[in-house]
This record gives structure tokens, sequence and C-alpha cells, in this order.
């Protein structure tokens, strides 16, 4: 494999960054992950704009996009005969070289874009609620940090109840989001996903659903998890995945709204890979 390290790919044997780096010190950066489709990363453009927001709301200098651009696409062709199939890829952008602590230095950023192969999905998934709330009102809202410590938590308690994914509210109790995705669920009838006052992401293929599809932004209880007929997840690299099991409740999946869904996101992403 060859990845993207500042300005250029390298091997995998020498694809490093300093120990002194902010990203990996403080967690002080930034990040994407995309699917990569028949050799094509899939919403590119937004996933860019969002990276560039991000950075942005951190007070990182800008990202150069065409920059970037160029980058995912030649770390896509030089691992082209290990990626086939659908690929995960992730951009990082960090801080750079700064001491040790919080305070940052005069470095330039630090660009990395990796590539691997993805392992598809279960076509559903089992979600745990947990106590641990997102917080609205923090600096971090609405930033795709690489800070993902209580992404880690809440995920491994999840695990331990057989879950792949964790929900969690907001601290006002309200429905927000999962460790690595967005949540709709389906209550009196309506599609309905958390808005982003809950402090929620921004996710990509949440808002292609919300483009694509009947679903409204809606502040709801965590506990309207309860009553919810159909309940599916959004991410980029599990598009539109039904769930199960919420909690100790079963659902049939899919869903005939979670399935509407599925087959006009499927249709309209073959159709276009950068929408």
């Amino acid at each position: 494999m060859r990845y993207w390290v500042g300005d250029n790919l390298v091997d995998e044997g020498d694809a490093h960054v300093s120990v002194l780096d902010h990203g990996f010190t403080v967690a002080d950066g930034v990040f994407e992950t995309l699917k990569v489709v028949e050799g094509a990363a899939f919403a590119l453009t937004r996933h860019l704009d969002r990276l560039c927001s991000s950075a942005l709301a951190m007070g990182l200098p800008l990202p150069d996009s065409g920059r970037i651009r160029h980058a995912v696409h030649a770390t896509i062709a030089a691992n082209a005969h290990e990626i086939s199939g659908d690929a995960r890829l992730r951009i990082t952008y960090t801080a750079g070289l700064a001491p040790l602590g919080s305070d940052r230095g005069d470095s330039p950023p630090t660009l990395v874009v990796a590539v691997s192969p993805m392992v598809a999905w279960p076509p559903s998934a089992a979600i745990k609620t947990v106590d641990w709330p997102r917080n609205e009102r923090g600096a971090l809202v609405g930033v795709k940090s690489t800070s993902y410590a209580e992404n880690v938590l809440a995920l491994a308690k999840a695990r331990k109840y057989g879950a792949s994914e964790a929900i969690m509210a907001d601290t006002q109790g309200r429905l927000c989001e999962g460790t690595g995705s967005n949540i709709f669920i389906v209550l009196d009838g309506e599609l309905i996903t958390p808005s982003l006052k809950t402090g929620c992401l921004p996710g990509i293929t949440r808002a292609l659903v919300l483009e694509w599809s009947d679903a409204q932004e809606c502040d709801v209880s965590l506990s309207d998890l309860a009553q919810a007929s159909e309940i599916f997840l959004t991410s980029s690299t599990r598009d539109v995945q039904p769930v199960h099991r919420c909690d100790e409740r079963q659902l049939d999946v899919p869903g005939p709204i979670t399935a509407a869904v599925q087959q006009e996101y499927a249709r309209r992403a073959a159709a276009n890979c950068d929408p």
C-alpha cells in the first residue's frame, strides 16, 4: 500500500508523522472518511467542503481543496490493485508540529491520505443507547474532529451488549446521533432525523437522504426510539442501514419507508459519484 503524507506518496513502511504532531499528542485535527466505489471517491466535493468547515471551526489554516483532491486521486490510483472492490479512504488534517501541551506551534499543517479495502457492513444493525450525552453547546459541535475518545468508549459499551453502534442523546435528552452515524426514525408515519441543534454531525449521507426523500429535521426525545416503527443509520460507509434491534426491542427490517429510501439512495448514488 502507498499513502499520501505531506506532499508525496510514500510506501507504507515510510508513512510516518512526528511524535510531536499536535494531531497525535492532543488530537488537534480534523478528518473525513469517504467510500471509494469503482475507483472514485464518493461525494468528494461535499467531504472537502466539510473538511474546510471543520478546519476553520478549529482555527486551523484553510485546507487547499485542490491539493487534497489531487492527493485523494493519487492515493486511489497508487493502490488500485489492492482496492478493486469498495474501499475506505481517510483524509486527516492536523495542526502539525507543536510543543508538548495544548499550545500550537508555527509549523504548517500535516496532511495524510490513506486508503484500505472495506468490509461491507451487515445488511442491518443492532443499536444500544448509552448514558453519555453529546454536548450541543461544546466547542466541537459540527466539527469532524480527530478527538474520538468519547466515541471509542461509547462504542465499546455498545459492543458489550452485542450492538454495532451506540446512540446518544444531547444534554437536553433529545435524540442526537451515533458514534459514527446519523440516525433516522419513522414516528407516526413521518421520517425524522434530529436537527443540527442537538449537536449531531452534519453527515454527508444524512444531507443526501434529506435531499432525496421526504425526511424532515425534527427534535424528538431519546425515549421516542421506543415508539419508532422503523429506524435506520446513515454514514459514508454504511449508506442507509436498517436497524433490526434497538436496545432490547426487535424491529422488522427493512420497513417500507426504509426500503424506499435505500432504493432511491442507491439509484441516485449510482448515477452520480459526486452529488
